[in-house]
């Protein structure tokens, strides 16, 4: 059980529309000011999406260098990017991701129904974004939509070696509409079935951030927060912004007596190169 808690904020995704949640940060600037006020109350990763110029999810590689840029200038945070996208995004402009050079990026295991959509992950893709991120020194977090895709990861470490850093971190993504549901039961069993000396943070979607927020606790693990996960915060509550959610990871953190870990130690915990 780790000492103490990697809090990771994802700020944006690409599913809510500025239009309906005027508080989404989706343009760079602010994307920095909500970098830097949750940092303030303990996040040590941020997990980005990028919109364009209307505010529409964009992987765009120009705004993704410039990005990865100013969050590193004007943050101490691992900058982290999703090379998801949304589901309608072609597997050459999610492989380009990486071309932006950013800490850390994400990598899921599986394809999966996402809602009403498809979110595709074929084998070749997944080992191509693996090898991809061996052969730049940036470090993964595996995100796992459903316990089966812990068996591709074990096969894919088999088949193509540790990722850069040499350690292994998942990310549980839970209560997707067509995923793992987001309860204790679920979460203790995926974590039975990590890989050995693999940590793992947790991200419960929507009505299942509480549950799984206190079962990872519980279990050793960390958590990802967000405004991509979550815009309330409680029964009839929107968020205020993504500081709220962070400053509540990092309160019950330090109930759990698991305090969050700064930017530095979570580049240790993950084999970031600092």
């Amino acid at each position: 059980m780790s000492l103490g808690t990697l809090i990771t904020v994802a700020p944006t995704g690409a599913e809510h529309a500025k239009a309906d949640v005027p508080q989404l940060p989706v343009t760079l600037e602010e994307l920095v000011s909500t970098a830097q006020t949750c940092e303030q109350v303990g996040a040590a990763m941020i997990h980005v999406h990028i919109r364009g110029e209307d505010a529409k999810p964009s992987l765009d590689l120009g705004r993704l260098k410039a990005t990865v840029e100013a969050l590193r200038s004007e943050t101490s945070l691992v900058v982290q990017l999703s090379t998801g996208g949304s589901v309608h995004d072609p597997e050459s402009d999610r492989l380009r991701v990486l071309e932006a050079m950013p800490d850390s990026a994400s990598c899921t295991m599986g394809t999966v129904n996402f809602g009403d959509d498809v979110f595709m992950n074929r084998w070749e893709f997944i080992v191509s974004l693996h090898k991809g991120m061996q052969e730049r020194s940036i470090v993964p977090e595996y995100e796992i939509f459903d316990i089966g895709q812990l068996a591709s990861l074990k096969r894919l470490l088999d088949q193509h070696g540790l990722p850069a850093g040499g350690h292994v971190h998942v990310d549980f993504v839970m209560g997707v509409p067509g995923g793992m549901p987001g309860d204790a039961a679920t979460l203790v069993a995926a974590v039975n079935a990590l890989p050995d000396g693999a940590t793992f943070s947790a991200t419960g979607i929507g009505r299942t951030t509480l549950p799984v927020m206190f079962t990872a606790l519980g279990a050793g693990g960390h958590l990802r927060v967000g405004m991509e996960d979550t815009i309330s915060y409680s029964r009839g509550v929107p968020v205020r912004d993504n500081a709220q959610l962070v400053a509540r990871a990092a309160g019950l953190s330090k109930i759990a007596q698991r305090p969050a870990l700064t930017p530095d130690e979570a580049r240790k915990l993950l084999g970031v190169h600092i």
